[in-house]
C-alpha cells in the first residue's frame, strides 16, 4: 500500500515503516515487544515474530470493525495450521496467544480474553494527530 493513500483507504490507521513489520501500529517498537517478552518470561524466536506479524496484519485488515476473540482465534488457527494451529501457539505463549500475543504486537486483545499485558493499546479508537 502506498503510504500517501493510507489514510484515505484506512482512515485513522497509522503504521510505521519497520522492516518485516509493515502493519505495525505507529506507537509499537521492537524494543517494547522485547521488553514485554522479558517481563512475561518469553524467549522470542522467529515464530513469535511471525505471530506478531500475523496479528498486526489481521488488525490492520479489520480496522474499525468490532473484534471478536473467536474470529481472531480462527484466523490464527488457520494461519498456523501447518505447525499445529492453536495447540502449537499455546506452546509458544503459555498464558494464551491472545493475552500474550496481542500486547507483544502492540495491540489490544479483543473482548473475552484476559489481557494483563503491559503496553496493550486499543487501535479501534485511534485518531491520528496532525
Amino acid at each position: 500500500m502506498d503510504y500517501a493513500t493510507q489514510d484515505f483507504q484506512r482512515p485513522g490507521y497509522e503504521t510505521q515503516p519497520i522492516p518485516k513489520f509493515p502493519h505495525a501500529p505507529f506507537d509499537w517498537t521492537l524494543e517494547s515487544a522485547e521488553q514485554f517478552a522479558q517481563t512475561e518470561g518469553l524467549i522470542l524466536t522467529e515464530i513469535h515474530w511471525e505471530v506478531v506479524r500475523a496479528l498486526q496484519e489481521f488488525y490492520s485488515r479489520h480496522e474499525g470493525t468490532p473484534m471478536h476473540a473467536r474470529e481472531l482465534h480462527d484466523a490464527l488457527d488457520e494461519h498456523f495450521h501447518a505447525q499445529g494451529g492453536i495447540k502449537y501457539l499455546y506452546e509458544l505463549f503459555p498464558k494464551g496467544r491472545l493475552a500474550q500475543g496481542c500486547p507483544l504486537a502492540g495491540l489490544q486483545a479483543p473482548p473475552g480474553t484476559q489481557n494483563k499485558g503491559l503496553g496493550a493499546r486499543s487501535r479501534l479508537v485511534r485518531i491520528p494527530v496532525r
